[in-house]
């Protein structure tokens, strides 16, 4: 069958693309915007890009046009697909017709952490001989690949709450019919579709609603947002992760930076992770990764042992080098909550070393200013941010500047923050850069500029 993916640059999207090449499919696409990571492996795999929405990109003999949800009407793409009466689906709905039927499938939900989870958790199963297969939304460094089919019965998938296409509004994770589903956290998010927390946790409840009786549910027992959701109505057997206190899944805490803790099920301590992880997010993320895996049938001891070889997901505070003494990362940061765990686990391990974010608000609710007053407090583990203030930005930085704990400064170009960076870093320090676009490139340029 010939595939052509609208939108195939995206971690979800490239996914699909990945699975369908691994099917037999012929698959092409195109995107607008089109970078690493998913670019590369897409290149990699020797699958046809296209830059733009140009209707000359899909071949008239195309089967099916998987369309990404980042398209709309008025696309010259999606407008071409509906005047030519072309066959057309959504990547989610591909997903679950194609390769979810007779597996097992292990969703991973969460406004915070569904990549590093859905990662955490297939890497167990590997390293438990399951040969599991999975997309993730983000390509683990484990496996060096976004989604693959897997031989054996177990498919993770990351579960996103964000909506499906625009002909269908309903959130991804409802075409997956999961038998294990972890619901990590819930906070407000995705302002261009959601006007309140309580539509996001409608949709969380529909997932809830999908899961069979004889299945699992893995819930954060310290988000009150979710104890919410479960009280419209629940008919599957949950078990709750927590940092302590009444949950079946728990931690004791050996170092401060989450580096090293102990795992106990039901009061018992089963092991101790010792991994290159930071912080109490990566923790909790572990405990349901644990859990998930052990509603399938993997010891504890198992997943533990796993997870001390587990490396992250590109862009999670990824290393990228040093250069002059100075270490650089790249960080998907698409939430005040997850930048102020990130940094908060960074400020761990360093000490007092200086911190240095590069923020690019990137994310739609972070550009629609729906968590401007959130920004500078998620930002106070940090000695200095240099502030990406596109002219477009429809709010007002000066002020989240103005809040900062340490010093802030504002730049209106990525060539101009890359100058204010190298005026203001010095030896000793931790650079990030934190956005969950491309950045244009900005980590990797201003690493090769300290080394030239």
């Amino acid at each position: 069958m010939k595939l052509h993916i609208l939108g195939i640059a995206g971690t979800f999207m490239g996914g699909v693309a990945a699975l369908a090449h691994e099917l037999g499919h012929e698959v092409a696409g195109s995107d607008a915007n089109i970078y690493p990571p998913m670019s590369t492996q897409l290149e990699a795999l020797g699958i046809a890009l296209a830059q733009g929405y140009s209707p000359q990109n899909i071949a008239p003999d195309t089967d099916v046009v998987v369309v990404g949800n980042a398209l709309s009407r008025g696309n010259p793409a999606v407008e071409h697909v509906l005047d030519a009466r072309m066959h057309y689906t959504s990547g989610a709905q591909w997903l679950a017709e194609q390769v979810l039927p007779g597996r097992t499938t292990l969703a991973v939900a969460g406004t915070h952490g569904k990549t590093t989870t859905t990662s955490m958790l297939a890497w167990i199963l590997e390293v438990a001989g399951r040969d599991p297969g999975f997309l993730v939304g983000g390509v683990p460094e484990n496996f060096g690949v976004s989604a693959r089919r897997g031989s054996g019965i177990e498919f993770v998938v990351e579960a996103d709450e964000y909506d499906t296409a625009f002909f269908d509004k309903r959130s991804k994770f409802v075409h997956y019919r999961p038998q294990v589903a972890i619901l990590n956290n819930l906070e407000y998010d995705h302002a261009d579709i959601f006007p309140d927390v309580a539509a996001i946790q409608r949709q969380f409840h529909h997932l809830v609603r999908t899961v069979p009786g004889n299945g699992r549910l893995i819930v954060n027992g310290q988000d009150a947002r979710l104890r919410e959701v479960l009280a419209m109505g629940c008919w599957t057997p949950v078990e709750r992760f927590a940092m302590d206190g009444d949950a079946q899944w728990t931690q004791r805490a050996i170092t401060a930076d989450g580096s090293q803790f102990a795992v106990l099920h039901r009061d018992v301590e089963v092991g101790v992770v010792r991994w290159d992880l930071l912080g109490a997010h990566n923790v909790m993320n572990a405990l349901a990764a644990i859990a998930a895996a052990y509603a399938v049938g993997v010891e504890p001891s198992v997943a533990i042992a796993a997870l001390a070889s587990f490396r992250s997901v590109k862009r999670r505070l990824e290393v990228l080098g040093a250069a002059r003494g100075i270490t650089v990362y790249d960080d998907f940061a698409h939430h005040p909550t997850a930048i102020r765990t990130t940094l908060a686990g960074l400020r761990a391990r360093v000490g007092d070393a200086r911190i240095v974010v590069a923020m690019e608000p990137r994310s739609n609710s972070m550009r629609l200013g729906a968590h401007a007053h959130e920004i500078a407090p998620s930002l106070d583990a940090a000695d200095a941010v240099v502030f990406l203030r596109r002219a477009e930005l429809p709010w007002d930085a000066d002020k989240v500047i103005a809040d900062l704990r340490g010093e802030g400064v504002a730049a209106p170009s990525v060539d101009a923050l890359l100058d204010e960076l190298r005026a203001r870093t010095r030896a000793g320090d931790h650079v990030v850069f934190m956005s969950n676009g491309g950045f244009e490139g900005a980590p990797r340029r201003f690493l090769a500029a300290l080394r030239g």
